[in-house]
Order: structure tokens, then sequence, then C-alpha cells
């Protein structure tokens, strides 16, 4: 059985190796964001636990070194940008992999929706990947929504787990009292 203390990041990345050309971008702040944040929670990034996979690997090899991530992942962090819908390879795959074989929950933070707080997910299907949407349709995925704020994260990864899942099932959110505590409200 794996050890489970990681947080698994998946993001849309359009085949592109642009740091400023797709959603890398968030995942960078994000790894910016752990390296100067001060939360008392200990973050794992899952994608640095595994041996880099190179762009011309076969999409065989490639699986298999996110299966290994995901397998030691207590929680996946799912950046939702515009494009994330479009994704027909990988990130369908790390959705499916963490929610029918992992058991862990998403923690969806939306990049450009103008929300600075998510009250009604629903609103935000036309975002989702395939993936998603149909897990959270039957009843499979556990979710927490979230905009992409440093202490709104920050408080998601720390709480949720495989262990410890988001109460709403695929449609989680926190409440008013959450965001005051974040500075939100």
């Amino acid at each position: 059985m794996a050890y489970r203390n990681g947080t698994y990041i998946a993001f849309h990345a359009e085949g592109k190796t642009d740091p400023t050309a797709s959603d890398i971008k968030y995942y960078r702040t994000l790894k910016m964001w752990h390296e100067n944040d001060g939360t008392d929670f200990r973050f794992v990034n899952s994608h640095e636990k595994v041996s880099a996979v190179r762009d011309t690997s076969q999409a065989a090899t490639i699986k298999r070194s996110l299966r290994e991530r995901l397998d030691n992942s207590k929680n996946m962090v799912l950046i939702i940008g515009p494009t994330t819908k479009n994704d027909t390879d990988f990130v369908p795959y790390e959705i499916g992999y963490a929610v029918d074989t992992c058991g862990i929950p998403i923690i969806a933070t939306y990049t450009s929706t103008g929300y600075d707080i998510i009250r009604d997910p629903k609103a935000l299907s036309g975002w989702w990947p395939s993936a998603l949407a149909m897990r959270i349709a039957n009843g499979t995925a556990s979710v927490i929504h979230i905009p992409f704020k440093q202490k709104v994260i920050d408080n998601a990864i720390g709480q949720f787990s495989h262990n410890n899942l988001p109460l709403g099932g695929g449609l989680g959110i926190y409440g008013d009292a959450a965001y005051r505590q974040f500075g939100l409200l």
C-alpha cells in the first residue's frame, strides 16, 4: 500500500512548453506559493515524487508515471481554466484514475471565472472536463469547488484527503464563514 501524503496537481498544458502559454503558469504559481507561504501543513508535490517523464515519452510510459504519482497522493488539485475542458488525453485520464481507482477528492480550483467566491458549482459546469462532469453526475467524485486563491487552496489541501472527503459529493463548496476566514467576504 502506498504512503498517501502527496497533493497531485493536474492542469491542461495544451501541449505547450512555454510557461505563459497554458495553465502551467498556475501550477508554477502554486509551487511559488508553497515556497513562501508559511502554512502549517506539509505540501508534498506529487509531480516531483517520480522522475520526470520527457515530452517524447510514449503515452503508456506517461500514464504509468501518472498512476504512480496518484497512488501516492491524498488529494488532487485540478486547475480549471478556459481550455481544461478541451483536454482529451491526460487530464481526463488523471481524473478517472484519481476518482475510480484512488478514491481521492478533487479540489477544483477555477482560474479565470471572475469569481472570488464559489457558491454554485453547477453554474461553472461549462468549464468542467467531461471526465469530471460524468463523475459528478454519477455521484462517484468528491469535489470541493474553490477560486484560485492561495488561502482557499492551502486550506483545502490541508483539510481534504482520501480519509476526509468534502461534503456535498461532487458539488462541495465552502460556506460564508470559511470565506470570511479567508478574507474574501
